[in-house]
């Protein structure tokens, strides 16, 4: 029976709203006036003192809530406005449409010269005026690829399959205008060779002999004949050359023209 009394002044206790202005204003006629004495009710004799030391103690506890909520300052509660942010600009930003550059007309197409190293005519096809090998020897005549059309240089590649104990190379170039000796050389020692260079009869002739007691080594070697000739693409169509060799296996010669270089 106590229990239940006791959780009934608990919960009345916790769900009690104290009324804070009739609270004051009943505070403020007790200081005012002489105290006035309130006769007890006498159904309160019949509580069991543990009713009565609960409902005190309620009492305190109210009181004291009471004097806390005077003395503490009222803070108004947060306001349920708010502020509205304007959403940022946004960052998509539209493209400038570019003017595209106008078409570009096609390029004339270039003139183009002829190669200085063309020949005037087509390579000369083996017949009785050429023999490219003989015995031991092969050869091949050429207009060097950079020839121009103000110099040329004839060249004679010349293999072996044995060595010579003689040997005679000569080039021959016609006279087609303004031809004349530049230069010349050959793979094979200088000191080894005589070399000649004059114009004969309308050709300019190119000629390196074989010393006595000198020996040429079996292999490849190559000879060249340079000339200044007047502008323009030059004919080699009456060029030519002619080699005479001796070895172990006899005497032998080959002979040829000089067609555009491979």
């Amino acid at each position: 029976m106590n229990e239940h009394i006791v959780r009934q002044l608990r919960e009345a206790a916790e769900a009690h709203q104290p009324d804070r202005a009739r609270m004051l204003a009943r505070v403020q006629r007790g200081a005012a006036g002489p105290a006035v004495r309130h006769r007890a009710r006498s159904g309160l004799r019949s509580w069991p003192r543990v009713a009565l030391a609960c409902l005190a103690t309620a009492g305190i506890l109210a009181t004291g809530g009471l004097a806390v909520a005077g003395i503490a300052p009222w803070t108004p509660p947060p306001s349920d406005t708010t502020t509205t942010v304007p959403d940022a600009p946004s960052s998509t930003v539209t493209p400038t449409p570019t003017r595209s550059a106008p078409p570009t007309a096609a390029p004339a197409p270039a003139t183009t010269a002829p190669h200085a190293s063309s020949p005037a005519g087509p390579r000369p096809s083996p017949s009785a005026s050429s023999r490219a090998q003989n015995g031991p020897l092969w050869s091949e005549g050429s207009i060097d690829p950079h020839s121009t059309v103000y110099w040329s240089q004839s060249n004679l590649t010349l293999r072996t399959a044995q060595p010579l104990t003689s040997l005679s190379v000569e080039l021959r170039i016609a006279q087609t205008g303004e031809v004349r000796d530049t230069g010349n050389w050959r793979t094979l020692p200088s000191e080894d060779f005589t070399v000649t260079v004059q114009e004969t009869g309308g050709t300019l002739v190119y000629r390196w002999v074989l010393k006595p007691g000198r020996t040429v080594p079996a292999g490849q070697h190559e000879f060249a004949g340079q000339y200044n000739h007047a502008t323009g693409v030059r004919g080699s169509a009456n060029d030519g050359y002619r080699v005479d060799a001796q070895s172990a296996g006899g005497p032998a010669s080959v002979w040829g023209g000089f067609g555009p270089a491979r």
